[in-house]
């Protein structure tokens, strides 16, 4: 696959305010705090206190983006119209769609608003001049799939707006996913796409099951799915390995004019669900490559979408982070690039890409 970088674009920019400060995009709505769990459940509405104060903290100054239910046209992009139908029919309920699934009275409503407020920022990057953002959703939504509602997610927010992004003129769209879980119906859904790039790195063997390395994507799709997947207990320097000597070159290769980040802050060491040993830094950093690769051919477009994230502290800690890295300002990390996980994956993605 020999994709040739674009020529450099002079990036947007996020433009500075009066108080010297970056200017950003933000979706956050209420209705997102009104997806509530019929019992004590890690995917709570206290996530978005956290998430919020990370937003208070950071070196930004923030523009809202108008919050917008998502049409039956823009969720047909990714997901089955019956699915669809069933989904609508669980509005006002409460329960379990699977043991880890849950619905309460507003959690439908809340996934359209997440979706729809999701494409909304995409056309307000598109527009410009605002050429970064940061999307609080609840419910999450990489693990929903095409026909069905897993993994604590009920719509493919991320995927709904990569298919609208693409309908709406940008040509190739980069999604990344740094969730300690493989967003597997993000995969999925575009998996013989090759406009549209999935990376993930994340714990394995772990759930969903899926996110092995040899997995490429399908048809005129491979060699569009990247996936680096990692033993537990992996820290900031294998992360870094990750990135320096796969994902980086293989979004430089594809040349985004649009980059999605499904930024869950589950692989922190303090998080209840997982086993890997990231530090806040290490978001930090990831987020300041990914913005350098936006800046050079994506006009600097760049989102981050939260996904996981259930130790409230490392989940402020770690957007905190994230966003200061977006914006420019990251510590450097330890670096492993020699990790054998790192070069297997490095091995596949050299199949298509001029990885190293």
């Amino acid at each position: 696959m020999a994709i040739a970088p674009r020529a450099h674009e002079t990036p947007h920019g996020d433009g500075p305010s009066a108080a010297g400060e970056q200017v950003c995009l933000l979706v956050d709505d209420p209705l997102f705090s009104r997806h509530e769990p019929p019992a004590y459940h890690p995917e709570r509405p206290e996530r978005l206190v956290a998430a919020r104060a990370a937003v208070a903290r950071a070196p930004a100054r923030w523009q809202p983006v108008p919050a917008r239910d998502a049409t039956r046209e823009e969720l047909g992009r990714v997901h089955d119209p019956r699915f669809l139908d069933r989904l609508g029919s669980l509005a006002g309920q409460v329960g379990y769609i699977d043991p880890d699934t849950y619905v309460g009275a507003d959690s439908v409503a809340a996934a359209v608003r997440a979706a729809g407020t999701l494409i909304a920022m995409v056309d307000a990057l598109a527009a410009g001049p605002l050429a970064k953002g940061v999307a609080l959703l609840r419910p999450p939504g990489h693990h929903a799939r095409a026909a069905q509602a897993m993994g604590f997610c009920l719509l493919n927010s991320i995927a709904i707006a990569a298919a609208h992004a693409r309908a709406s003129g940008f040509e190739r769209v980069a999604i990344v996913d740094w969730d300690v879980h493989h967003g597997n119906g993000t995969q999925e859904i575009f998996l013989t796409e090759p406009s549209v790039l999935y990376v993930s790195t994340h714990q394995y063997p772990f759930y969903p099951g899926t996110g092995a390395v040899e997995e490429t994507g399908d048809a005129d799709g491979r060699g569009y799915t990247v996936n680096v997947p990692l033993g537990a207990g992996g820290g900031d320097a294998i992360y870094r390995g990750a990135f320096e000597r796969v994902i980086l070159p293989v979004l430089e290769g594809f040349a985004p004019d649009l980059v999605l980040v499904s930024a869950g802050f589950d692989a922190s060491a303090r998080d209840p669900l997982a086993e890997m040993a990231l530090g806040p830094d290490a978001f930090g950093w990831m987020a300041r490559e990914l913005a350098r690769v936006a800046d050079a051919s994506a006009r600097g477009r760049m989102a981050l979408v939260l996904e996981g994230g259930y130790d409230l502290v490392a989940l402020e800690a770690g957007l905190t982070s994230a966003i200061a890295g977006m914006l420019g300002d990251a510590a450097d990390i330890g670096r492993d690039v020699d990790h054998p996980e790192v070069a297997s994956a490095a091995k596949v993605a050299g199949r298509a890409w001029a990885v190293a």
